[in-house]
């Protein structure tokens, strides 16, 4: 689309540049790059006022692109005529001041349409003729902020702007530099310099609020860009100050000029979700019925209106209900709307309407994954063997492999659901097998040790410390949701994209702490030098563990003493059935149920030596039969640690697994693996059978 524009750039035709421009502003007046690719053939062609209005434009519709705020200082830099001190600097050199101007402004034009390495090339021709020039330091900068080298700017830029501080190009890219390198609050500084010399600068006063926001000060942020409302009523920037005015908590403030806007404009997103939080906030509830009924009148195609509708009343009642069935009779098959009655049917016990609904869906959107899982929960309760089917004739009709993954872990469970536990094993062992290459190693075991280090006495009032872990299948994950939804100071980063790069995250230490190789004073020390970098606050820890083995003993015996582990437990012939169907949080390499079973054999064998011998501060937390309560499992925690835990909502644990003892139904199926754990099953106090 732009092709015609860049090309007549490069060739310096300015005026097809320019109507090629024009034409591209016409057919798309809300696309910033198109008015700041006119501003660059206006620019060309010698016309600077009307650049600079071309430029403004551009920055109205992309008030953040630093990319745009550079050009416009370029622009300035064009407008600009050296003055006679320059000039009689350039005349003792014997050379022409002009011809200098031009190749800056060939620079400027090379930034403008994105081409770096003519723009450098330039700017080494224009720095032989004057090299301390601030305006070359300015484009050197520039350069290397365009490259992605904040840091070089900023030590080009800082150094440039000691020799020349009034230099207004060079303040400007020194202050995109700021910003660069996350220094908001000198970036802000440096913008209102420029904002001092440029008091009617919309863009510069539009960036300098955002920086202020940036730094956690939106009212501030609402406040600096208030005196553009004067003149300007566009409906962007009154949304961007109703915004701010949200996140500062002015919500009075806001309402007018979110009514306004959404009276403008009901169906855009943006505005009706700010204007939501206003009301929600305010407990304007019955204005927001009115005006949103209003507004559904004139607009009963808008989803999102329909969506915010019901937002104003409560979940699955009989005014939801009346809503929805608006909405149904306004969008008879939209999909969202039969998704919001199956919902509510759902809410109400009416599983049958529910399911109705969910099979029009997949009528109207064949796969439709949702309402397909609705569809086959319905036929797992009342024909298992008419699920099975179902899913069959969905892995047909599936090409995406991770689809095909999803669909066959649940003819797993269908399978079983009907009573086929050869089948439904086979299915979920062949599953992990073909993923075993892509998940992590099963963690290594130490040999027993027979001498431990002593334990040492607790130190005074020092916090408390939790280390959680659960093998797979123990559901340790709903400890760690009713911990965190009870506000407990837990750390589940381990699991997640940053996790601490500490010792209890690596493989290699369990025999470096065996062999020696690891102190267990390092160990705890590395620990503790991250917990801050982890929103750690100076209180109670609770760390959830990726794994465990004893040889952690040898660093928390003498340095960690204060600490607890609490184990969540299963019968472990469970926790293999479960590992299998339902996989892990920590998704370990399962290349057979036998290998799986072994190593569960091992790690469970130590759970079992660190309570038998009492080898440190610890609770087991028997999930069997309370893993689906919130409330049981709360109960449980709190015995445990002697605290009270507010039990998580119905519903947070997610699906529910399979019942205590259900590995019975796998005795056959799994007899083998079943086998190798029966020992350590009897250890923890399990039966054999």
């Amino acid at each position: 689309m732009y092709e015609s524009i860049l090309d007549a750039l490069r060739r310096g035709d300015a005026t097809a540049a320019v109507a090629a421009a024009r034409d591209a502003v016409t057919a798309q007046p809300q696309d910033p790059t198109a008015h700041r690719l006119l501003a660059n053939a206006l620019r060309l062609q010698g016309d600077t006022a009307g650049a600079r209005d071309a430029i403004d434009a551009a920055l109205a519709l992309a008030p953040d692109n630093a990319d745009m705020h550079l050009e416009r200082a370029g622009l300035l830099l064009g407008e600009r005529q050296i003055d006679e001190a320059q000039a009689a600097l350039a005349r003792s050199l014997g050379l022409d001041p002009n011809q200098f101007s031009a190749y800056i402004l060939q620079a400027h034009l090379a930034l403008g349409r994105g081409d770096l390495d003519e723009a450098e090339r330039i700017t080494r021709t224009a720095a032989r003729i004057a090299p301390e020039h601030p305006q070359i330091a300015a484009l050197e900068g520039t350069l290397a902020l365009r490259r992605g080298d904040a840091e070089r700017a900023l030590k080009l830029l800082s150094a440039a702007a000691e020799r020349a501080p009034e230099e207004p190009t060079l303040r400007h890219a020194l202050a995109f530099a700021y910003l660069a390198n996350g220094h908001f609050a000198f970036a802000e500084q440096a913008f209102r310099s420029l904002l001092s010399s440029q008091p009617d600068s919309r863009p510069l006063r539009g960036l300098i609020a955002q920086l202020v926001a940036r730094q956690g000060r939106p009212g501030d942020a609402a406040d600096e860009l208030a005196p553009l409302l004067d003149t300007e009523s566009s409906p962007a920037l009154q949304r961007t100050v109703a915004e701010l005015e949200l996140q500062a908590g002015r919500f009075e403030q806001a309402m007018p000029r979110l009514r306004a806007l959404f009276e403008a404009a009901p169906t855009d997103r943006r505005t009706l979700g700010a204007l939501v939080t206003a009301w929600q906030q305010l407990g304007a509830i019955e204005d927001a019925r009115s005006v949103l009924d209003g507004a559904l009148v004139e607009h009963a195609q808008s989803p999102d209106l329909w969506h915010a509708r019901l937002l104003f009343e409560p979940f699955a009642g009989p005014e939801a209900r009346a809503i929805i069935e608006r909405w149904r009779a306004a969008m008879p098959d939209f999909v969202p709307a039969l998704q919001a009655h199956a919902t509510v049917f759902d809410a109400a016990g009416e599983t049958e309407q529910a399911e109705a609904l969910a099979l029009r869906i997949t009528e109207l959107e064949p796969g439709h994954t949702q309402a397909e899982m609705r569809v086959i929960d319905g036929l797992l309760r009342r024909d298992p063997e008419a699920a099975i089917a179902r899913i069959d004739s969905l892995l047909e009709r599936a090409d995406d492999a991770g689809v095909k993954q999803g669909l066959r872990s649940l003819l797993g469970r269908a399978l079983d659901v009907a009573g086929q536990p050869e089948s439904a094993a086979a299915t979920w062992a062949e599953l992990h097998a073909e993923v075993a290459e892509q998940r992590l190693p099963l963690p290594p075991h130490s040999a027993p040790i027979r001498q431990w280090p002593p334990l040492a006495p607790l130190p005074a009032d020092a916090p408390g410390v939790l280390l959680l872990w659960g093998a797979p299948g123990s559901l340790v994950e709903r400890i760690a949701v009713a911990f965190e939804i009870a506000g407990a100071p837990l750390r589940a980063d381990r699991f997640g994209a940053q996790p601490p790069h500490d010792d209890l995250q690596r493989y290699t230490t369990v025999n470096e702490l065996v062999s020696g190789g690891l102190d267990g004073a390092q160990l705890v020390e590395r620990w503790r030098a991250l917990l801050p970098a982890r929103n750690a606050g100076e209180g109670n820890i609770f760390d959830w563990l990726l794994w465990w083995d004893n040889a952690l003993l040898l660093a928390l015996r003498p340095h960690l003493p204060e600490a607890v582990v609490m184990v969540a437990l299963r019968d472990p012939r469970d926790m293999l059935l479960d590992w299998l169907a339902f996989g892990a949080p920590m998704p370990l390499a399962v290349r057979s149920p036998n290998e799986a079973a072994r190593w569960l054999a091992q790690v469970l064998a130590q759970i079992a030596e660190l309570h038998e011998r009492d080898l440190f501060p610890h609770r087991l937390v028997r999930m069997d039969d309370i893993a689906d309560d919130p409330v049981a499992v709360a109960y449980a925690l709190g015995q445990a640690l002697d605290i009270q835990v507010p039990p998580a909502p119905d519903g947070a644990f997610g699906p529910r697994h399979f019942p205590a003892g259900h590995w019975r139904s796998y005795r056959t199926a799994l007899a083998d693996a079943f086998a190798l754990l029966e020992p350590v099953a009897q250890r923890l106090g399990y039966p054999a059978a």
